[in-house]
């Protein structure tokens, strides 16, 4: 066979995968869209866990919508690993904004582990109330119902967490803006489809709720002492004792603040590293979820038949329904991102080649390096 037929084949190979992928993206969106989310009325006392590392944009917000939850009984706890980091000073005043809410504030402990994050929720742990937990970063927001959802969705005890979706909601900046496009327009989607594939290999820091019973069991946190995506791996440890992990409808909100593009490229680049690093076959083949520069490269095989460049308009078409689609879905208002699809693929292409050179990952000013199990090292 010529090898101009092979190419050829290989690039109609390509990018009808591509294409195919955005096509059930779309479809798993609109049916997504559509989805009814009740408010049920459980009521299993919950503890909240808030670990905290300093300032960010709108943290009291975020943190508020913890407080003020439509539910009968909870405990928030707020830790940081400083005494002296100025977040407390939010939690502080939350603190004395609802003093009828049980609110505790830790600071100050020994670094056990790589994980600040994790040594932090160490110390918190000491002093939880109730069995049930709700683990979430501090950069996220939520209804007043979310704890009902978590609650309900708890009583099945053959439920080990429950994670969230959650949507992007940027500031100003152009680097915000490409940054909550990708959760909202790739990430949103693409978890989705894994999902209706039958996918259940994941865990999202947005929110993690579980029995403090399967948690002891488990190992505890101490068990997540060194990871980086300790998120992903609170719940394959929960997968690994035959508990199930729960996809909800229910969807949060994150702070999505990029300053700068190296801001934006490092946080990306994070994520990639490890999910390459613990998911490698799966990363590789996310190779066609880059969908505009695989079917320009798909095109470029098939540069015989002049139509084949169809295949990038298509792409295009598809990624901005998608995208009108998270929108209409998810309530997020700002200024128009259409026009910045076509940058917002070729950073993702760039990252994902970029997540192949090296096992160094930046975390809140601190390099690491990260082991094929996902264990991390500090790099002095």
């Amino acid at each position: 066979m010529p090898m101009t037929d092979i190419l050829a084949w290989i690039g109609w190979l390509l990018g009808g995968c591509a294409l195919l992928y955005l096509t059930g993206c779309s479809i798993t969106m609109l049916i997504w869209s559509r989805r009814h989310v009740s408010t049920p009325a459980a009521t299993q006392p919950i503890s909240i866990l808030k670990p905290l590392c300093g300032l960010e944009p709108g943290l009291y917000e975020n943190l508020r919508s913890f407080c003020t939850q439509d539910y009968p009984e909870f405990q928030v706890i707020f830790g940081a690993e400083s005494p002296d980091d100025p977040a407390l000073d939010v939690a502080r005043a939350l603190q004395s904004e609802f003093p009828k809410l049980d609110i505790r504030i830790v600071s100050g402990h020994h670094i056990d582990g790589s994980n600040r994050k994790i040594a932090n929720l160490m110390q918190m742990e000491k002093i939880i109330a109730f069995g049930f937990l709700a683990i979430s970063d501090s950069d996220i927001r939520v209804g007043s119902d979310y704890l009902r959802h978590l609650a309900d969705q708890l009583d099945d005890p053959d439920t080990g967490v429950i994670t969230c979706l959650y949507r992007g909601r940027p500031d100003d900046s152009l680097w915000s803006r490409l940054g909550a496009l990708h959760i909202n327009a790739w990430f949103l989607p693409s978890v989705l489809m894994g999902r209706a594939l039958g996918l259940r290999d994941f865990g999202f820091g947005a929110t993690l709720a579980l029995r403090r019973q399967a948690l002891k069991e488990s190992g505890g946190f101490a068990a997540l002492a060194n990871q980086l995506a300790d998120d992903y791996m609170l719940a394959k440890l929960l997968r690994q004792r035959g508990l199930k992990t729960v996809l909800s409808d229910y969807l949060v909100e994150t702070t999505v603040h990029e300053p700068a593009f190296s801001a934006l490229w490092q946080h990306e680049l994070r994520w990639l590293r490890v999910v390459r690093l613990l998911q490698p076959a799966g990363h590789a083949f996310s190779l066609i979820t880059h969908t505009l520069p695989v079917t320009l490269l798909a095109a470029w095989m098939v540069r015989t038949q002049p139509w084949a460049w169809m295949m990038p308009c298509v792409a295009i078409a598809l990624r901005f329904i998608i995208h009108r689609i998270s929108v209409r879905a998810s309530d997020i208002g700002g200024p128009a991102s259409e026009l910045l699809i076509p940058l917002r693929e070729a950073i993702s292409f760039a990252l994902w080649l970029a997540s192949y050179f090296s096992r160094h990952v930046h975390w809140r000013g601190r390099t690491f390096s990260v082991q094929r199990d996902g264990r991390m090292q500090e790099i002095r």
